[in-house]
């Protein structure tokens, strides 16, 4: 039986649509089936990552949720359209993105959505595509779609940065989590200052949020020269960032 894996912040800002793609990407390449969500409906953007523009998505979340397709038919098989991401060819990976056309994010903001639809939906995913594991990248802070994500959740994995925002925000996502019952948490740093003492900062919060640190991502120019024009991890390989987020993965892909 496949896992569902929500990757969350509680504020912007902290890298983690690009770690939920890296991550996924990851996954795959270890010969896994691997779906990934963007649940981010007012702000999307990991289709990016994934080489899709507003030109080559096809249908989105936003058909599904106001009845106008299939979940199946929002798939985009990345491992059939890998040109971009070549390293991707033939896995089993598919984006599940949302629409990124202004009227139609203004309408679910106008409107709503059922989100007992999209909970559906993503049950079905987990059956129909057999995944070993769905991500799920979800919107910021905590709204409804985003409890529910957490919710139906096997696993939680919150981004952090090394703020003193973020560490507040944190503290409120692990408290509704564990009220939620979701059976496993993990917690992740992104952009750590080079310098800092790691050891230290990973003994500070598993201290303070009686979680697991599984991975602490250093801050660096490359991955911001980047630009989400590629799969960070995929393209650089040996870097530091990179082995760190392999790190994740397979504490991901441990969890029974």
């Amino acid at each position: 039986m496949g896992k569902i894996v929500s990757i969350h912040s509680f504020r912007g800002g902290t890298g983690k649509s690009n770690i939920t793609a890296n991550l996924a990407a990851q996954v795959a390449m270890a010969d896994k089936r691997v779906g990934v969500v963007d649940a981010d409906i007012q702000s999307p953007g990991i289709h990016v990552l994934f080489g899709l523009d507003e030109t080559n998505m096809g249908n989105t979340l936003n058909d599904f949720l106001h009845g106008k397709c299939t979940i199946r038919e929002v798939a985009f098989s990345v491992g059939d359209n890998a040109t971009q991401r070549p390293q991707l060819a033939g896995k089993s990976l598919w984006l599940f993105p949302c629409s990124i056309r202004g009227h139609e994010i203004s309408q679910i903001l106008r409107d709503g959505f059922d989100i007992n639809l999209l909970n559906e939906g993503l049950q079905t995913l987990m059956s129909e595509f057999e995944l070993d594991c769905l991500f799920i990248d979800t919107h910021p802070g905590l709204n409804e779609e985003t409890l529910l994500s957490i919710a139906i959740s096997d696993l939680l994995i919150v981004i952090l940065r090394p703020d003193h925002q973020d560490f507040q925000g944190t503290a409120v996502t692990v408290d509704i989590a564990r009220s939620l019952d979701v059976p496993k948490l993990m917690l992740m740093v992104n952009k750590a200052v080079p310098g800092y003492d790691y050891d230290d900062l990973k003994g500070q919060i598993e201290a303070a949020y009686k979680a697991p640190l599984t991975g602490i991502l250093p801050l660096n120019f490359e991955l911001a020269d980047n630009a989400s024009k590629d799969l960070f991890s995929l393209r650089y390989p040996l870097h530091a960032w990179s082995q760190e987020l392999r790190k994740v993965a397979e504490a991901i892909l441990s969890v029974p």
